[in-house]
């Protein structure tokens, strides 16, 4: 740890008079930022609300290259490469078991900028240093949940389960489950505050930690994603079902399979799939969706039009912690079918804006909506209708409400 200024806290009160939230100086290290994820999109948008606001940020952040600290408006940046002893966890994210050659610039730009609070968004090479950063200079530590980890660890680890009877594969997959749930809380701990993306995992976190938990969910830009984006050839007939997404196996994507092997069962062929994304079971949906358009990762205006092209939004994730994707399709006008498990749940009305359904549930849910007109347009109109009540400076509104008791005098002992 850095000797200047070692024992002296980098926290001060409000100078101004004016109400602690707009003055609170947030330093901000999210585990992922550029890449295509829930949390690199939280990132992002966290970042311009505080520019737009006008509100002192300090967000450090991995890259591909060295950025040196630098200040726009209110918000000040400082982005670092990971090195090539980093490994990949997957597709477009690596863990860097050697970032700690970063820390003296970390902690120059933490001493230099003074946060009030220090905000991470998990236990990767970022949030561990920034953990004992707030521990070092005595700031409040406030810690967003936002990806499943133990459920993920479980669903990694099938593979190496599988000589093994299917009653002790699935025992030791819980096992794994609840040695990484452990570990995590054990993580999450050292926050005051936590910060999650459904009531489920708020409950969970508090349960497991003693700690206090907010609801954090994800706002959308309802103007970017939207149905008057939608564009198809006029002798298009197909009933598009989209997938958004990692193509990984902890999303379920095998389940999309199933689902157009059923619906041929069943007679029905005037559909197609449209993939957007990337992910290392890309190849195994290829050989067995013979007839999906695959559109790799978009962006902008071209996701919004992929989004808009869709008829029906499928989600089979067991493990997403909200889904931003299917926020993303409500706000295209896009009904979803998700499942009873994690995030989504909460986002969709069962039989308003989609379905909710088990996975063998999926196909018949979707049969229902591709033979209705009426009921598609009925929960398209309502999908709609719910993406507009959601935004992103309410998410981060009540972030910044949720850091306020850290600041008072009995919060931060001396």
């Amino acid at each position: 740890m850095p000797e200047a200024a070692a024992q002296e806290p980098l926290t001060s009160p409000s100078a101004h008079g004016l109400p602690i939230s707009t003055l609170t100086r947030v330093a901000y290290f999210p585990d992922s930022f550029h890449e295509i994820n829930g949390v690199a999109h939280t990132s992002r948008h966290f970042e311009e609300f505080a520019r737009q606001r006008g509100l002192p940020f300090l967000c450090v952040r991995a890259g591909n290259r060295t950025v040196p600290l630098q200040t726009e408006g209110s918000v000040t940046t400082l982005e670092l490469p990971r090195g090539p002893l980093s490994v990949p966890l997957d597709k477009d994210l690596r863990f860097d078991p050697a970032w700690v050659r970063h820390l003296p610039a970390i902690a120059q730009a933490v001493r230099e900028f003074r946060p009030q609070v220090i905000h991470i968004t998990g236990p990767s090479e970022l949030g561990w240093f920034a953990s004992r950063l707030a521990r070092h200079y005595h700031i409040p530590l406030a810690a967003s949940w936002h990806t499943n980890v133990h459920e993920y660890a479980a669903s990694r680890s099938r593979w190496l389960l599988d000589w093994l009877p299917k009653s002790a594969a699935d025992a030791g997959a819980r096992t794994i489950q609840q040695i990484a749930l452990w570990r995590m809380a054990r993580f999450y701990r050292r926050a005051r505050v936590l910060f999650a993306p459904n009531p489920d995992l708020c409950r969970l976190l508090e349960e497991k930690t003693g700690k206090p938990c907010h609801l954090m969910q994800r706002g959308i830009n309802a103007e970017l994603f939207s149905p008057q984006r939608r564009e198809r050839e006029p002798g298009d007939t197909d009933f598009v079902l989209g997938f958004v997404g990692r193509m990984s196996v902890e999303k379920n994507i095998a389940l999309l399979a199933r689902i157009q092997k059923e619906l041929e069962e069943r007679g029905r062929r005037n559909f197609r799939f449209r993939i957007v994304g990337q992910g290392s079971e890309e190849p195994w949906l290829r050989r067995h969706l013979p007839r999906a358009e695959f559109l790799g990762v978009l962006r902008g205006e071209a996701l919004a039009r992929a989004y808009a092209g869709m008829d029906v939004f499928v989600f089979p994730s067991h493990t997403d912690t909200f889904g931003n994707v299917v926020l993303e399709a409500l706000a295209s006008g896009v009904p979803a079918v998700v499942t009873p498990d994690g995030g989504p749940k909460s986002l969709v009305r069962d039989g308003c804006t989609g379905f909710i359904a088990q996975d063998e549930e999926f196909s018949p849910a979707i049969a229902r909506i591709l033979d209705s007109p009426v009921l598609h347009a009925a929960m398209s109109a309502e999908a709609r209708s719910y993406a507009l009540s959601a935004s992103w400076n309410a998410v981060f509104e009540k972030a910044y409400a949720a850091y306020r008791p850290l600041l008072e005098p009995a919060a931060n002992p001396s």
